[in-house]
């Protein structure tokens, strides 16, 4: 079973690598939105599925990476790199001071809270033209260069150059997600997540721990939305709306909520499905909602959670 988990991503890794040799720049844009979308995913399970706190707010903070992006590229072109982990760095610490007030509630009074804060981003990128641009967002953002050493600037005018530094920063993010959802830091935050009493009594401080995840998940929403900037050369209003907070929640359930692939496959069947819908019908938001509804009804530990709950155990009697 080991050597076929391999394998897998093994396959997915060359098909990603092998995208952009299409030609087709749909098909590159549309890898480029899958992989934004399962960053932005994979931020939110861990507050979500690790920590358990159910967030109804975190399009706030990935247009916070996005606008602050966006504002650095308009400044200063030649620093892509540092422009997106700037946005980043800006979603996070914003994170940490919304999640100051908002982990010390719990269940749906925290949803609440995370759902009214992100439309307080929402209000201030649609009211504070000044900074923002308001309803028109900012226009001509330029992608600019990415210094690497030895090479100097390297331009990313090119989509497909665009694709490949934001499958790196993705596999980088994920990376990261793993090493701290198998550490000592990730086995607490699900420790407080199946039982938040018994933890404190052992002396956890749980609301410390609660908002480091915050902050952490909030830094990782705004590392995907700081790549959108540069893709769009725009950023508008839009993005920190609440209903952008459903993408996250729906590609979670999709995948999996407890597990750990789960959110990157839900980006994929995400984007899959409302392509395909989009094109038998204009309704296809009431198909898309049918289909959803199929799969999160029928797979209820998800499509990944599935798989893990009944295929492979009779793919391991089978082969072992």
């Amino acid at each position: 079973m080991l050597a076929l988990r391999w394998i897998f991503w093994l396959t997915a890794a060359v098909l990603l690598l092998c995208i952009p040799l299409t030609g087709e720049r749909f098909y590159i844009y549309l890898a480029i939105q899958v992989l934004v979308l399962a960053l932005f995913a994979m931020g939110f399970n861990l507050l979500f599925g690790y920590t358990g706190l159910l967030s109804f707010g975190h399009a706030g903070f990935y247009a916070a990476g996005a606008y602050a992006a966006g504002l650095l590229l308009m400044r200063t072109p030649l620093s892509l790199l540092s422009s997106i982990l700037g946005g980043a760095l800006f979603a996070g610490a914003l994170g940490a001071v919304i999640g100051f007030f908002c982990v010390r509630r719990t269940r749906i009074y925290f949803a609440m809270l995370t759902l009214a804060f992100g439309m307080m981003v929402y209000a201030l990128a649609f009211d504070w033209r000044s900074v923002t641009g308001g309803d028109d967002g900012l226009i001509g953002i330029p992608r600019g260069a990415l210094w690497l050493p030895g090479l100097g600037a390297v331009k990313m005018d090119a989509l497909w150059a665009y694709y490949y530094l934001v499958l790196a920063i993705t596999a980088a993010g994920v990376g990261v997600i793993h090493r701290v959802v198998h550490s000592p830091f990730g086995l607490v935050l699900q420790g407080i997540r199946e039982n938040e009493n018994r933890a404190a009594f052992a002396g956890v401080p749980v609301r410390r721990y609660r908002l480091a995840a915050f902050a952490l998940s909030s830094f990782i929403s705004g590392l995907a939305g700081a790549m959108v900037a540069p893709l769009e050369n725009t950023v508008a209003p839009t993005v920190a709306h609440w209903t952008k907070s459903a993408a996250p929640v729906l590609a979670t359930l999709l995948g999996g909520i407890h597990t750990f692939s789960g959110p990157m496959v839900g980006a994929l069947l995400f984007y899959l499905i409302q392509e395909f819908i989009e094109r038998l019908t204009e309704y296809w938001l009431l198909g898309f909602g049918l289909v959803l509804l199929i799969l999160v009804l029928g797979f209820r530990g998800g499509v990944v959670g599935y798989y893990e709950a009944h295929l492979r155990p009779a793919l391991w009697r089978r082969f072992s």
